[in-house]
């Protein structure tokens, strides 16, 4: 199955060779999945980051823990040829030069400890079943298997940078600045997150989350009702302008999805609090969202608002250089015999960070499936081998 540079890749090739490979691919997505790792608990991402970097050490990964007091330790694994000295570090173009690429992962989950004696990881009508399976455990192994099959056939020509984040569902407050130096010095970076359907995701909105917090005045619903100042009236009317930002032509929602506030009945109400949830399309309009919770004012002078939160992670926008890895990714498809269409999400990944740096970014790479988040959450078992081929293939081009 080798290759020279002046020979194309042979697709077919890879094909059969992740065909072979498959049980195994399924049994490390297996061993993954049943390494519960929630992402608020460090003992439980840790012990499945370890499973990860002992499975790399054995493809021959140059491993390296980034480790974490408050969240789980992040997984650096480099695969392939080492770079020349003076190229071996991450600074911007360097790693660009000679064709390095990141593989992009987490391992950690939104489901707590335990969830797999109710939502056990199984096989059944041609899926594996069990939490974590589709986001994004199955991509991951997904990855290793691709790498594995270049480094046997000596396809595997440059190096390869696998990350694996601990605390992706929930922002990524430690890997981002590790993400964002490793990216500094690729030339792309593709993102193990799963598929949009059978597509590749070429676009995703940026996420902000907001609160705010309004103070007003009790008093006796029926004794003093005009001494009070009622926060649940000037939180309505918040939540009537901030949803009024929402623009949908632009890519742009402003969606108010927790609300609290209130004692009793019978007291005017004098604390209450919302949560936010924004998404944008496009970066210019996340300064102009920004601007507008700061300018905040209440009506009503008695009440004060507090307004704190921001973006978390930029939109994803679709560029030239996406598109072009796009391309690329859809005629390797066409020789292993299918369609790849593109598409774009709402949801959010860590390839928005490296996106926003302006480093070629394909995400959705990994499993096909549904019920992420959801009980329902599996993969579809027919979609691997074919995707793990153009994986592969993609890592040689």
């Amino acid at each position: 199955m080798a290759a020279t540079p002046d020979l194309p890749i042979p697709m077919r090739a890879l094909l059969a060779g992740a065909r072979r490979k498959e049980p195994a691919l399924l049994d490390l997505i297996r061993q993954l999945v049943r390494a519960e790792s929630p992402s608020n608990d460090k003992a439980a991402v840790d012990a499945c980051v370890e499973l990860a970097a002992a499975h790399a050490r054995t493809l021959g990964g140059r491993v390296r823990l980034h480790r974490q007091r408050g969240f789980g330790n992040l997984l650096e694994a480099r695969f392939g040829p080492k770079p020349p000295k003076a190229k071996a570090d991450n600074a911007v173009g360097n790693g660009q030069e000679a064709g390095r690429i990141l593989l992009l992962g987490h391992l950690d989950t939104v489901w707590p400890l335990g969830t797999l004696k109710t939502m056990p990881c199984r096989m059944a009508e041609g899926r594996l079943w069990g939490p974590g399976t589709l986001d994004m455990k199955a991509g991951v192994a997904m990855a290793f298997t691709a790498l594995e099959m270049l480094t046997e056939a000596g396809l595997l020509q440059r190096e390869i940078v696998l990350l694996l984040n601990s605390e992706e569902e929930i922002g990524s407050p430690v890997s981002r600045p590790i993400t964002e130096r490793l990216a500094a010095g690729c030339s792309a970076v593709y993102v193990l997150e799963a598929a949009q359907g059978l597509a590749y995701k070429t676009a995703r909105k940026g996420v902000g989350t907001w609160r705010i917090d309004v103070k007003g005045v009790a008093a006796h619903a029926g004794v003093d009702f005009e001494k009070g100042a009622s926060v649940i009236l000037e939180l309505a009317r918040v939540v009537e302008t901030v949803s009024g930002w929402t623009d949908l032509k632009r890519g742009l929602t402003v969606s108010v999805g927790v609300v609290g506030g209130g004692a009793r009945s019978n007291i005017v109400p004098a604390e209450a609090w919302a949560e936010v949830d924004v998404r944008i399309a496009r970066k210019a309009d996340g300064a102009r969202i920004e601007r507008n919770f700061a300018g905040l004012k209440p009506i009503d002078k008695a009440c004060a608002l507090a307004v704190t939160g921001g973006l978390n992670r930029p939109p994803m926008e679709r560029t030239r250089g996406t598109v072009k890895l796009f391309r690329q990714a859809r005629a390797l498809a066409a020789e292993l015999g299918f369609a790849l269409e593109e598409a774009s999400t709402g949801g959010a990944s860590d390839g928005n960070f490296t996106a926003a740096l302006g480093i070629p970014t394909l995400d959705g790479m990994g499993a096909v499936g549904e019920g992420a988040h959801a009980r329902h959450e599996s993969i579809v078992v027919e979609h691997l081998a074919p995707r793990t081929a153009l994986l592969a293939g993609l890592l040689t081009g």
